[in-house]
Parts: C-alpha cells; structure tokens; sequence
C-alpha cells in the first residue's frame, strides 16, 4: 500500500485569521460550576454561511518537516474544501462534508475516496465532520452541553474532563470570554493522545476564531506536530468548492492496521 502523504494531516488540521488584536483573557480564580462554564462557552456565538480562510503551516513528524499555505473554503455544517500549496502550485486537496472525504495529492499522484471510520483509524483519533469543524473554529471537539465532567482549575485555567476506562478528555478555558484554549484526547489501549492547543484569539467581521492553533498527536508509530498561523478570512462570501481527481491518479486505501 502506498502511504498517504503527511500533507493529508494537515489538510484536516488548518484554520486561518488575519491577527489585528488579541482579545484580553482571563485567568481563573474561582472555581465555578461547570454548567456556568459551558453555557458562557457557547454564549460566544461564531454564526457564519461562509468562510474563505488562507493560512501558512509548519508540519513535523519523525521523518521529516515542511512548510506549506493553505486555502480553506468552509460552508457551515456541508463541506469543507482544502487546497495546500507549495510555492505557489497546488499540491493536495481535500474536500470534506459529513458523509465522506475525499483527497488527492500531486507529490505521489494519489487520491483517497472513504469514510472517517478508517480515516480516524490511521490519523489516530476518532473524527467526523463536526469534529473537524469545531477544530478548525476553537470549538470542543464534542458538543458539551450533555456531558458530564470533573471540574478543576489546572494553570490558572477552568478544566473540564470526563474520563472513562477507554479513554480521557479534558477541555481547558479561560475566565474572560471561556474561550477554548486547549483540548486533549488521550486513548489509553491504543498509547495514542492529541493536544490542540489555541494560544490567541481575535474577533473579525462579528466572529471570534483563534489567531494561531498548534497540534501535538503521539502514537505507537512516532509524534506529529503542526504550528498554524492565521492570515485572512472573509466571511459570507459566495464561492464554488471545485475538486476533481486529475486523470492518472491511483486511489489508494487506508490499511487499518498500519
């Protein structure tokens, strides 16, 4: 099996902003009941039809490092489209809605067409559209507004966490906005655990995204880091989301086991 580029990683993991000012944030003092943190977490309301973002990313792993620009179109909860590019030239894309993924890139001349069950298997984190989404706009991975979560302040930040015999996660937040500053999903069977870490944040055209985004993912197999920094993003605009496979690619399948 052809192994799927590390550029696929990055696809799912970039987001952009132009920084113009960081948002003043808190530091938590008082513990408060996590009902209080979660609803004032959602109060921060990020409504958009469409967002045009371009973005710049530092991709590391074991083996090798890159650095590459990316073009995110997003249409809220429908699909989201993803070009990297390198020197100008257009190197992969992706195109992303709740039902499936599609992907191809040029270095090897593959693409990828499937679901998020074996997607997730490999990246080594369960994900789906939602998922992603959320990610991408500082958002918890998961909607927590029916969870059930220990509540602590951990460096002068509220967490949240919710821990089973499979699996933890914990969701950090500061005191000003509760805004989202890191989340972590650890699976203890499988030694795998992901950190995405929201360092700034700034509010443009009504929407407050975060200004940078840094990703820490360690399984069996070796780590991966990805720095994210923020350059433009448009909202609203209308935009066609083009994909299509160039002639002579070959579809390549994510082994599992691998």
């Amino acid at each position: 099996m052809k192994r799927i580029s590390s550029i696929l990683i990055i696809v799912f993991l970039v987001i952009s902003c132009k920084p113009k000012a960081y948002l003043k944030e808190g530091k938590a003092k008082n513990d408060l009941a996590t009902t209080t943190i979660i609803q004032n977490h959602y109060n921060t309301k990020n409504d958009f039809e469409t967002l045009y973002i371009k973005s710049s990313a530092r991709y590391e792993d074991d083996k090798q490092s890159q650095s590459v620009t990316a073009e995110i179109r997003i249409k809220k909860d429908e699909k989201i489209l993803v070009s990297i590019r390198f020197l100008g030239i257009t190197m992969a894309k992706a195109l992303i809605t709740p039902k499936e993924v599609k992907y191809y890139e040029k270095i090897n001349g593959t693409f990828f067409e499937g679901d998020y069950q074996s997607l997730s298997e490999w990246l080594g984190t369960d994900l789906d559209f939602q998922k992603v989404q959320n990610m991408l706009l500082g958002q918890p991975f998961d909607d927590m507004k029916n969870g059930v979560f220990s509540n602590e302040i951990v460096d002068k930040l509220h967490k949240l966490s919710s821990k089973n015999t499979k699996m933890e996660k914990s969701f950090y937040f500061e005191s000003e906005r509760f805004l989202l500053k890191k989340q972590e999903i650890t699976q203890f069977e499988k030694e795998r655990m992901m950190i995405v870490s929201y360092p700034k944040f700034e509010e443009f055209s009504g929407l407050i995204l975060p200004s940078n985004l840094n990703i820490f993912a360690s399984q069996k197999k070796g780590r991966t880091t990805i720095d994210i920094d923020y350059k433009t993003v448009t909202k609203n605009d209308e935009m066609s989301f083009p994909y299509s496979v160039p002639e002579g690619y070959d579809q390549i399948f994510i082994n599992q086991n691998n």
